[in-house]
């Protein structure tokens, strides 16, 4: 059940059964010379929303544009500040909340929005806490799930990507895009094969030491089947993670 998709009133009548929400959020920016730029909210949109139908569960609108300022040397990133990212989650969850959600699992598919997406939570929580004396109504939770850090997920990417994963552009994580959109597969050299690893600071930084965009990976490896074998694999795990969060 997606909710752009839906009624207010149907919206209303879910409330009846469940309280909670999964909140699709990635990012816009490179993945290297055949991942598309759409990557990191393509693979949280999709699998939201099979984790949603497994799970019974209402999804809610992908946020797109994530916090990556590293990714801004290469042509079509996008970014928002740390502040401003906050300030999105912040204000979703609490409109949710008017209506009566309590439970906001955001599915991630960027690693820099991590730390922005924890601190907006204690943002969250500390607003509920100081808003008036003696109010102890039934807490309101938040939880961000990487969907790379999945069993399934870590499992077949050694089994079908052996000491090619990376840290980004991943095989993993462009396999799924394929999967998710077969007629924007894109076929690129990738010289060397596997990039090297190391850390980066801002976009210059980042450039500099990575020139093609990937660290660590061979994308060349990714390909519709196998995003269709990591989605099978991942989706039941990640609506028992669902579950278990909103069962707490």
């Amino acid at each position: 059940m997606l909710l752009h998709l839906s009624t207010w009133k149907e919206v209303e009548d879910y409330l009846k059964r469940s309280t909670g929400i999964i909140i699709p959020i990635g990012s816009t920016e490179q993945h290297g010379p055949n991942g598309l730029i759409g990557t990191d909210a393509i693979c949280a949109e999709v699998l939201a929303k099979a984790v949603g139908q497994a799970a019974g569960a209402l999804v809610g609108p992908t946020i797109n544009v994530g916090m990556a300022q590293h990714h801004l040397g290469f042509p079509g990133s996008m970014t928002l500040r740390p502040s401003t990212l906050i300030a999105v989650i912040r204000d979703m969850v609490v409109s949710l909340s008017r209506h009566g959600f309590d439970r906001f699992f955001f599915l991630n598919g960027h690693g820099g929005n991590v730390a922005t997406a924890t601190a907006a939570f204690s943002e969250i929580y500390a607003e509920a806490s100081m808003a008036h004396a003696g109010n102890n109504a039934p807490s309101l939770r938040c939880t961000i799930k990487n969907w790379w850090e999945a069993p399934a997920a870590k499992r077949l990417s050694g089994e079908l990507f052996p000491g090619e994963e990376g840290a980004h552009a991943t095989p993993s994580e462009v396999s799924l895009t394929f999967h998710a959109y077969p007629e924007a597969v894109k076929q690129a050299e990738m010289s060397p094969r596997t990039a090297p690893w190391g850390s980066f600071t801002d976009a210059a930084d980042y450039r500099s030491r990575f020139p093609d965009g990937r660290i660590g990976s061979n994308p060349a490896l990714a390909t519709k089947e196998h995003g269709k074998t990591i989605m099978d694999a991942v989706v039941p795990e990640l609506a028992d993670s669902y579950r278990s969060f909103i069962a707490a």
